[in-house]
C-alpha cells in the first residue's frame, strides 16, 4: 500500500509539470496525465505496477466520482425525459455494435464465440471519464448532442452489469443462466430499494444537519461516506461500483443540495481521475506498440467507423444530421470499463493474453485521440454540415447591446415574447428545454439552447450589455440559481422575475432582484379594475 501511494505521488506531481508545459499549447489535461502514466513506467520500470490492484482501486474511485456527478446532473424527472436518448439510443447503439462486432470477430477473424462475444460487448462500450470530463468543463453537456451523447454514456454504464454477469456465467462450471440472472435481478431490486427509499431518508438527513453546522468539512465529510457507501453497497450486491454512486447522485439531484455537493465533490472527482489516466498511461506496452502497429491503428480505425456509423444512424432518426455525426464522433472510442472486462476475462481464461495485451493498447490509443478530436468536434463537423440550427451553434452574438433577454418560453414566455416583438423590442430567447425550443423555433423566435444559471451561456447571451432580463421560469429552485448567477455576473443588469406565491416571495426575499410581479396580486388588481370602469 505504501509503495502504491508512493508512486501515485510521483506521477501526480510529474503530472502537474506535463500538465503544465501542454496547457501552453492548448492540449488537453487528460492527455498529460496519459504520457505521465507512460514516463513513470518506463523511466521508474513500473510497468509491473498498471496492474496493481490498489492502484487499480484508487483509479477506479475517479470514475466513481465522475458517476456521482452524472447522475447529480441526472433526476428521475430528467431521466424520464431524456428516456429516448438513454433507452433508444443506447440501447440499440450498444445492441447493433455489438452485434456487427461480433460478426467480424467471430465470422472473419475466426476468434473463439466465447471470446468474441465479450470483445465485442467491451467494443461497443464508450468512455464515460474522458467524454463526460470534456462535456461538463466546457459546458457542451447543455446542447443537444452533449445531451445525447450523456444518454448513450448512461445506458452504456448500466449495460456493464450484464456484461459482467455474462463472464460471470461464461466462467462457470454449468452454473444456469436463468439463476445467475434472477440472482441479479433481485439484488438489483433490493439495492435500488434500499437507496431509492431508506438511503434517500438517511443522505437527507445528513446532508441537512451537517449544512446546518455551517462547517464545510463535516458537509464534505458527509457527501464522500454518501458515495462510498452507495458504491459498495453495489459492489458487494455484484454490480460495480460507479453504478451505486450513480445511483445515489441521482437521489441527491432531487434535494435542494444537489448544487453544492458538485462543487465541493469536483477536486476530489479530479484528482482521482488524473490517478486513472496515470494508470492507463501505464498500461501502454510500447514494445508490443511497435511490433503490432500497423494491426492496431487498422484495428482501431475499424472500430471507429463502425461505431461512428451506428451511433450517427441511429441518432439521426429523431435528430439533424450534425447533432447525430457530432453524438457519433465523440462515442467513438472505446471506454475505460473495457480494462476491467478484458482482465476479469483473461483472470477467468475466456480471452487470450496477448489479444488482450492489443486490445488494450487500442482501448488506450482511442482514449489518447480522443481528446484532440472533441476539441476540434465543431470545426470537423462544420466541413460536413453547413446548415447550422440556431439550437445546435451557441454563437456569441456580435455587438449585440440593449437587448432584453426572456429566460424561459413557457406559458407566460410565450405571451412576454409576443409582447415584446408587437413593441418592436430588440430581445432574444433562452431556454433549458428542448421542447420548449423546439416550440420557439416554430414561432420563429430567435431562441438559444442552454441553463442561465452557467456563466459561460450568460457570457454567450451578452447578458452585460442587455437592458434587463425577464425571468418567466416556474420551478424555485432553478429560479434562484439564475437570480444569483446573474447577479454575480451581471449586477447592473435589470431583473424581472415573475413569482406565483409568497413561499417564493420570502425564498427570494434576500436578492438584490429590481422588480418582482407577483401573478396572483397582478390578477387580482386587473379584476377589481375591470370590475370598478363596469361600475362607473
Amino acid at each position: 500500500m505504501e509503495s502504491a501511494l508512493y508512486y501515485v505521488t510521483i506521477a501526480l506531481g510529474l503530472s502537474i509539470v506535463v500538465n503544465l508545459i501542454l496547457k501552453r499549447f492548448g492540449i488537453s489535461q487528460i492527455i498529460g496525465y496519459i504520457l505521465t502514466g507512460v514516463t513513470v513506467a518506463y523511466a521508474f520500470d513500473l510497468r509491473h505496477m498498471a496492474d496493481s490492484h490498489t492502484l487499480a482501486m484508487i483509479a477506479e474511485f475517479g470514475v466513481v466520482f465522475l458517476m456521482f456527478t452524472i447522475g447529480l446532473e441526472v433526476s428521475l424527472q430528467r431521466l424520464s425525459k431524456m428516456k429516448k436518448d438513454v433507452f433508444f439510443n443506447g440501447g440499440f447503439q450498444v445492441l447493433i455494435s455489438s452485434v456487427l462486432f461480433f460478426t467480424v470477430a467471430y465470422g472473419i477473424l475466426g476468434i473463439s464465440i466465447e471470446t468474441a462475444l465479450i470483445t465485442s460487448m467491451a467494443l461497443s462500450l464508450s468512455s464515460t471519464a474522458v467524454v463526460l470530463t470534456y462535456l461538463k468543463s466546457t459546458k457542451e453537456i447543455a446542447r443537444p448532442y452533449g445531451q445525447k451523447a450523456t444518454g448513450i454514456l448512461i445506458f452504456q454504464d448500466i449495460a456493464v452489469i450484464p456484461i459482467l454477469i455474462l463472464i460471470g456465467f461464461l466462467s462457470s462450471d454449468g452454473k444456469n443462466i436463468g439463476d445467475v440472472l434472477l440472482q441479479t435481478l433481485l439484488s438489483a431490486v433490493v439495492i435500488i430499494g434500499l437507496l431509492f427509499i431508506v438511503g434517500k431518508r438517511v443522505m437527507t438527513w445528513l446532508l441537512h444537519f451537517s449544512s446546518s453546522s455551517e462547517v464545510d468539512e463535516l458537509f464534505m465529510g458527509s457527501v464522500l461516506v454518501i458515495v462510498v457507501a452507495s458504491s459498495l453497497l453495489a459492489s458487494y450486491a455484484g454490480f460495480t461500483y460507479s453504478l451505486g454512486a450513480f445511483v445515489a447522485g441521482m437521489i441527491i439531484a432531487e434535494t435542494r443540495y444537489h448544487h453544492k455537493v458538485e462543487a465541493d465533490i469536483a477536486p476530489f472527482k479530479d484528482l482521482l481521475l488524473g490517478t486513472f489516466f496515470v494508470t492507463v498511461g501505464m498500461k501502454i506496452d510500447l514494445g508490443l506498440f511497435g511490433l503490432h502497429f500497423f494491426e492496431i491503428l487498422a484495428f482501431l480505425i475499424g472500430v471507429l467507423v463502425i461505431k461512428a456509423a451506428v451511433i450517427f444512424t441511429i441518432v439521426q432518426i429523431y435528430s439533424q444530421n450534425k447533432i447525430a455525426f457530432k453524438t457519433a464522433v465523440a462515442l467513438s472510442q472505446v471506454g475505460e470499463f473495457s480494462f476491467a472486462i478484458f482482465a476479469l476475462a483473461g483472470n477467468n481464461n475466456l480471452i487470450p493474453s496477448e489479444l488482450s495485451q492489443l486490445l488494450v493498447l487500442v482501448v488506450v490509443l482511442s482514449i489518447v485521440v480522443t481528446p484532440f478530436v472533441l476539441t476540434y468536434l465543431s470545426t470537423i463537423s462544420s466541413y460536413f454540415f453547413k446548415d447550422v440550427s440556431v439550437t445546435e451553434t451557441f454563437a456569441m452574438l456580435p455587438g449585440r447591446k440593449n437587448h432584453i433577454i426572456v429566460c424561459g418560453y413557457g406559458v407566460v414566455g410565450k405571451f412576454v415574447a409576443k409582447a415584446l416583438r408587437a413593441e418592436g423590442v430588440d430581445y432574444v430567447v433562452a431556454d433549458n428545454s428542448y421542447k420548449h425550443v423546439e416550440e420557439a423555433l416554430k414561432d420563429k423566435q430567435e431562441v438559444y439552447f442552454g441553463d442561465m444559471s452557467k456563466s459561460a451561456i450568460l457570457d454567450k447571451l451578452c447578458t452585460k450589455d442587455s437592458v434587463s432580463v425577464i425571468i418567466t421560469l416556474d420551478n424555485l429552485e432553478k429560479k434562484r440559481l439564475i437570480c444569483e448567477a446573474i447577479l454575480r455576473y451581471a449586477p447592473d443588469v435589470k431583473l424581472v422575475v415573475k413569482v406565483v406565491s409568497l413561499e417564493e416571495k420570502r425564498e427570494l426575499r434576500g436578492l438584490p432582484i429590481s422588480i418582482t410581479i407577483d401573478g396572483k396580486k397582478e390578477v387580482a388588481a386587473r379584476l377589481v379594475g375591470e370590475a370598478l370602469r363596469c361600475e362607473l
